[in-house]
């Protein structure tokens, strides 16, 4: 994690970006940056460049606030428009009242030219994402994958725009912020041009889990994810649909584009490929790591299991945690009462809980199950189950939570 202050600041010990700010280095483009970058063969000489490079001067900017104060807004482009992270990245704009003045609706070549409607249902067309797309953007927010952020989110830096990237291009890149604003949102001040939004099941374990973090220390999580269509995009939610219709009419196979396979009545591992080494797929890999950048320590032993379930929107997870000090069940429900960005349902006499229906367009993470862990003595664990809305507060929401909080520094 950077230190505060961004380039140029003192990193803290055990940073992994401690040679950041060092005088005489010379400047370096963030185009030249990241494509040195890629070019270096092994993860260890990458890691090298990134601290070097991102360490350099980057062309000076105006804070967002005092841009939004002197052009009466903020310009503002959706790579990956089209999709159903970047449909509701305009609503939510809208729905926020972020202070946009001029909106950008960029997509594939294949998209160009389509008319798309803002938050606001005013009609806008849709422009190619192309490298010269960013002259003039302020905030450009990146939901079009990790290729495309990769191959032009370094040229929306070059152009002088922030870029709120929601792919897993730079989650990991060192002195590239993870932010989730109701954990660590003085992270955001430490980015060199782009900041990097969480997974989505990340984000959804992370909201609950740092408050009780805060209070009791946590020193093992257990996280056992129910995710929805939606975390693979707006095709898959559209088969599950089409999967039904299949179903209802007898055909047999049902359609199987996405995961090539029968995704209706049935649940499966999570479609990200496997580690032959460790067995761990991708997606539970992100929520070990990425948990470790956003809380700041490595202190905490994660282990995840992630699946898919036939359901369209909202993720689901089984979080069980191990705490430092007894946390009784009372006092946890009281401190994620009062937490930011927490819901809670739960409700044992009418058996009413989380559920992706409830969570399905809400911006909050609901908890409920809340019990402690008979297995742990002392009160030393707690059970909860979960529910959030994967494309809104795992992805588009949480993006804007973060350009709110630029606007503040």
């Amino acid at each position: 994690q950077d230190s505060a202050g961004g380039a140029g600041g003192k990193a803290p010990a055990g940073c992994l970006c401690r040679d950041r700010g060092k005088a005489n280095q010379p400047t370096m483009s963030f185009v030249a940056c990241m494509s040195a970058v890629r070019a270096v063969g092994s993860a260890a000489g990458a890691a090298r460049t990134a601290r070097v490079a991102l360490g350099a001067p980057m062309r000076s900017r105006s804070s967002l606030a005092e841009v939004a104060a002197s052009k009466g807004g903020v310009t503002v482009a959706v790579a990956g428009a089209t999709g159903s992270v970047g449909q509701d990245l305009l609503r939510i704009l809208h729905e926020r009242n972020f202070p946009v003045s001029e909106l950008r609706l960029l997509a594939s070549k294949r998209s160009a030219g389509r008319e798309l409607k803002d938050g606001a249902g005013r009609p806008t067309v849709v422009r190619e994402l192309r490298e010269d797309s960013f002259e003039g953007v302020d905030v450009a927010f990146f939901a079009a994958g990790g290729s495309q952020s990769k191959a032009f989110a370094p040229a929306a830096v070059d152009a002088g725009a922030v870029v709120i990237d929601n792919s897993s291009a730079f989650r990991m890149t060192p002195g590239v912020p993870l932010v989730v604003p109701e954990v660590n949102p003085h992270a955001a001040a430490e980015h060199t041009g782009i900041i990097a939004n969480p997974n989505c099941s990340t984000i959804i374990a992370a909201v609950p889990v740092w408050p009780l973090h805060q209070a009791a220390g946590v020193r093992r999580m257990v996280v056992s994810t129910y995710q929805a269509a939606s975390g693979a995009g707006l095709a898959a939610m559209e088969e599950l649909e089409q999967q039904a219709r299949d179903w209802v009419a007898g055909k047999s196979p049902v359609t199987q584009d996405i995961f090539g396979r029968q995704y209706i009545f049935n649940v499966f591992s999570h479609n990200s490929d496997v580690d032959a080494e460790t067995g761990y797929n991708e997606e539970e890999t992100k929520m070990i790591k990425e948990t470790a950048k956003i809380f700041e320590t490595d202190a905490i032993a994660v282990s995840a299991t992630c699946v898919r379930v036939p359901v369209l929107r909202a993720h689901c997870e089984s979080i069980n945690l191990t705490f430092d000090r007894p946390l009784p069940i009372d006092e946890a429900r009281e401190i994620l009462r009062a937490a930011p960005g927490v819901k809670i349902v739960d409700d044992r006499a009418r058996n009413a809980f989380p559920e992706p229906l409830l969570a399905s367009d809400q911006d909050d993470v609901l908890v409920g199950r809340l019990r402690q862990d008979n297995g742990q003595a002392a009160a030393h664990g707690i059970e909860m189950f979960v529910a959030g809305d994967q494309v809104r507060k795992g992805a588009a929401t949480n993006a804007v939570q973060i350009a709110e909080l630029l606007l503040k520094m």
